[in-house]
């Protein structure tokens, strides 16, 4: 580890900080790739290196990769653009495809590169049908999947096993499933979901369910897959399915929040959805609940993630300890109102 240098990208995100932090406190060297002017990056450690660059700008990215001589290098990309906006979007073709692309590339150019671990998405394999865990695949189709997000990191995940059995790399591929914990300092979807439960200011949920994983679990799943993930292969990195009326219980009943009564039968919600959508179409203002939002609590959110525990010691903590730790940060950020919580 004395001579190797992890080269991460996304590091300023809810992953990639998980990530970076865990690579420090294991003594790791950590180079960081970051847009110029992010202002999350007073997020990322001061023993962290630094360097700038777009992820679709192929001379950028070689910069990132150019080592001092006698170091090798270990590649954890984590960098993606994220959407719950399931319509087409070039940008996200050029971030998530193009910009793994050049990681790709990079990689290949550079001898010193030991290793690329992709950070993809469970929603790039396709879904099983109900009853059915879904498990790894060996090649992928954006076809089969929901949403451009999913489509983008379906691409760039065939993208990297190409790589492998055409040209050599040394890279496997991780897939996430939701992420929930501390330390989301730019509030995503779960987040900002788990402060509307906290503060009450949530009167009715939706029945269906999730597959949320604590950030510090993943980030952990992403390392050892670097340490020991195999060539060419793929690992689902997810938990065990929880309703949305689960994880309002276990708020409930660790922090004594107001529960929420009624949750809406998802054929209701689907109805809501798309009146809600026709009417944004019309004003423009964006819909509180989308067609594309129920159809993730509706879908089989059912993952095995057998193999990852096996291979490369990948472990879950429970949702109420990840929920009792998040909610503690949040009360610390002030996103929380003190008198929600006992």
């Amino acid at each position: 580890m004395k001579n190797t240098l992890y080269l991460l990208t996304g590091a300023a995100g809810f992953l990639g900080s998980s990530v970076c932090h865990q690579l420090l406190e294991r003594g790791g060297k950590v180079r960081a790739f970051v847009l110029p002017g992010d202002k999350s990056v007073k997020y990322i450690p001061k023993e962290v290196e630094l360097c700038e660059g777009d992820l679709c700008d192929p001379a950028a990215v070689d910069r990132f990769f150019t080592i001092p001589i006698g170091m090798e290098s270990i590649v954890i990309h984590c960098a993606s653009m994220v959407t719950v906006n399931p319509d087409f979007n070039q940008k996200l073709i050029d971030i998530n495809v193009g910009g793994t692309q050049n990681i790709i590339d990079a990689c290949l150019n550079h001898p010193e590169c030991n290793k690329l671990v992709y950070v993809s998405s469970t929603g790039a394999i396709p879904e099983a049908p109900k009853g059915q865990k879904i498990r790894e695949v060996n090649e992928f189709d954006p076809d089969k999947v929901v949403g451009w997000y999913s489509r983008t990191k379906a691409m760039a995940s065939q993208k990297v096993l190409d790589a492998v059995r055409l040209r050599g790399l040394n890279a496997c591929i991780v897939h996430p499933s939701g992420i929930l914990g501390p330390n989301d300092y730019a509030v995503g979807e779960t987040t900002k979901t788990v402060i509307q439960i906290v503060n009450g200011e949530m009167a009715i949920g939706m029945r269906g369910s999730f597959n949320l994983c604590d950030v510090r679990d993943l980030a952990y799943g992403c390392i050892m897959a670097a340490d020991k993930g195999r060539k060419g292969e793929c690992y689902i990195l997810g938990n065990e399915e929880v309703t949305l009326k689960e994880l309002c219980r276990i708020l409930h009943n660790n922090l004594g929040c107001k529960p929420i009564r009624f949750y809406l039968p998802l054929s209701i919600a689907g109805f809501i959805a798309k009146r809600m959508e026709r009417k944004a179409k019309k004003t423009g203002k964006q819909p509180i609940m989308t067609s594309f939002s129920v159809y993730n609590l509706a879908r089989n959110n059912t993952f095995d993630y057998s193999k990852a525990s096996k291979e490369l010691g990948y472990k879950t903590r429970s949702y109420a300890e990840t929920l009792h730790d998040e909610a503690q940060w949040l009360k610390r950020e002030g996103k929380i109102t003190a008198t929600a919580m006992r």
